[in-house]
């Protein structure tokens, strides 16, 4: 062996250690800290939302929870603390990249462009895009957006899905940005807004919030496709196949339709498209 060769061997298992520790992987992290930090929406009701207790509740909540539970197992902890840490549309990948999160349970869209910076799960849901409208608006869909004053979160995917629908159409409707979802349907209830644009289901649980539901209109039209997943930081395998392996078991057992109709049984039945979202990422274990 020459002493070139020699030297470089010796560099590299001298920085193997080293290379390790300052990659953290996301397994380790948790194990080391007896902890793991989960990232909540405050507003994002079905999936991700604060409950009437003060507590992170919601169907993308519940999902972590079992995801949590799995971890320590897999980890022989005797405990593991879960901490719960607020996002925003605006904030979650920037706390997640800076290790704030490790994991995201919101209601987060996956895209080719986001998974330049992040990792994503096995799909949790999927839902489209759609509007939440006055009811003396007369808005049932897309088509009727013409001048009409519509909220939406900027930088979204239903921010770009929205403004590709209306051009398709020619129809120009006067985007309001807002910052989370609570501020689009306050301005539906004290008249700012006509609509309100995101995602189906999300809309269709602020609905169930208001004191007067005869007075907003949900629309049953869709103008995007939204594929959800968990969001996790990239490069890191093992934590990955662990979620995902969990993610799995959830769809095998049938327990997801347990949490499924815990927060959509009102709204309604499971769609034949998420009971195949289920059934394709039921992947076996060996």
């Amino acid at each position: 062996m020459s002493y070139a060769l020699l030297t470089g061997l010796l560099l590299l298992a001298l920085a193997g250690p080293v290379l390790a520790e300052e990659t953290r992987p996301t397994l380790d992290k948790i194990k080391k800290a007896g902890a793991i930090q989960l990232g909540y929406r405050e507003a994002s009701r079905p999936f991700s939302f604060l409950g009437s207790d003060g507590q992170p509740a919601g169907y993308s909540v519940d999902v972590c929870r079992k995801i949590a539970a799995v971890l320590k197992s897999a980890l022989g902890l005797a405990d593991l603390k879960v901490s719960w840490v607020a996002v925003t549309p605006a904030d979650r990948v920037g706390k997640l990249l800076r290790g704030t999160i490790d994991l995201e349970c919101g209601s987060t869209t996956v895209t080719f462009e986001r998974m330049r910076q992040v990792a994503f799960s096995h799909m949790t849901f999927v839902d489209g895009g759609s509007v939440l409208a006055t009811a003396s608006s007369g808005i049932r869909g897309v088509k009727d957006l013409n001048g009409k004053r519509v909220g939406l979160i900027a930088n979204t995917t239903t921010d770009k899905a929205l403004a590709t629908a209306l051009a398709a159409l020619s129809i120009k409707a006067q985007i309001v940005n807002v910052s989370e979802h609570r501020e689009g349907l306050q301005g539906l209830e004290a008249g700012r807004l006509d609509a309100y644009a995101s995602d189906h289901l999300v809309l269709a649980g602020l609905l169930s919030t208001v004191k007067d539901p005869a007075m907003l209109k949900l629309s049953e039209d869709y103008f995007s496709y939204e594929p959800y997943a968990l969001m996790m930081r990239r490069g890191d395998n093992d934590f990955l196949i662990q979620v995902d392996r969990t993610l799995s078991a959830l769809y095998r057992s049938g327990t997801i339709v347990e949490i499924y109709e815990r927060w959509f049984g009102s709204f309604n039945e499971v769609s034949p498209l998420v009971r195949a979202l289920y059934l394709l990422h039921s992947w076996p274990d060996s």
